[in-house]
């Protein structure tokens, strides 16, 4: 069997499906003895623009139970699985690795307790998981990640000048609903973001990370990655790993071409991807390893 590696796309949380990401996934899988998952989670815009953020949340939670449940029909081992994504998926990453202990089977928007997996293991409780440490991942590779929401919501995300909302073709509005803001309600916002949510590493030791940034991205910019791996290392976590794309800005994994960014997989992705399998190699099967 092979280690398993769950992928996430990116797109704001608003646009872009797994799609985005089928080169990216192929590269990994035909250059690399890993089975790749590329999933697909909803998006705010979906269900007539009514998905609030904990839910594509829970949908990721949710994949990587599923896979754990069923990846072995694919030979793939549950025992070793490898979470990734870029951007969006990047976070979604992000909290699988960090807040995957933090479940629970009471409603998320009577109080942002935990989430609710979106699928569940036959017979078990979302705290039964989370007893079991069922979302333990044993790596992890963020690309370009966005790691504070209550800062995203702060800085507009909400409104028409995101241009997401466009592009998605769906009425700016919060991310949970219009009863829910920033203001009133910061706690919501902090519960979806990794930055507020970095367990110390005595209770809870992360697995090992690689964090990848264009250093040319000013939307998820190389400083904003360092700052929260600096986050991560006052906890007393040190298996960290950085690798910044020289002249390459956001977005450098995405499937086909971006004119407007001036990107193509063909000639931005390979080298991103090639970092990322000898980290993976390095952990999995001891190759590169003195």
């Amino acid at each position: 069997s092979y280690p398993v590696i769950v992928m996430f796309h990116g797109g704001g949380w608003l646009i872009n499906s797994k799609s985005i990401m089928n080169e990216a996934a192929a590269y990994l899988a035909t250059h690399g003895e890993y089975v790749v998952c590329n999933v697909n989670y909803r998006l705010l815009v979906d269900l007539g623009n009514t998905v609030r953020m904990n839910e594509i949340v829970e949908d990721a939670f949710g994949a990587v139970l599923w896979v754990k449940a069923h990846i072995d029909q694919y030979k793939g081992d549950p025992a070793r699985v490898i979470v990734t994504g870029d951007s969006a998926g990047g976070h979604l990453a992000s909290i699988i690795t960090l807040q995957g202990r933090q479940l629970s089977s009471k409603r998320f928007m009577g109080a942002p307790h935990g989430f609710q997996p979106s699928w569940l293991p036959a017979g078990k409780t979302a705290e039964e998981v989370a007893a079991e440490d069922g979302l333990a991942v044993q790596a992890a590779i963020i690309s370009y990640g966005a790691f504070d929401l209550y800062g995203s919501a702060m800085a507009g995300f909400e409104e028409a000048s995101n241009f997401f909302w466009v592009i998605g073709n769906a009425q700016p509005r919060g991310i949970f609903g219009e009863q829910i803001n920033h203001e009133d309600h910061p706690e919501y916002y902090y519960k979806v973001s990794p930055k507020y949510n970095i367990p110390q590493a005595e209770q809870h030791a992360l697995p090992p990370m690689l964090f990848t940034v264009g250093e040319k991205d000013d939307l998820t910019t190389p400083a904003s990655i360092q700052e929260f791996m600096e986050l991560l290392k006052a906890a007393g976590h040190n298996d960290l790993e950085y690798w910044e794309h020289q002249g390459r800005p956001h977005a450098f994994l995405d499937s086909g071409k971006n004119d407007f960014l001036q990107i193509s997989f063909a000639k931005d992705a390979p080298p991103a991807l090639d970092v990322m399998l000898d980290f993976l190699d390095k952990l999995f099967y001891g190759k590169g390893q003195k």
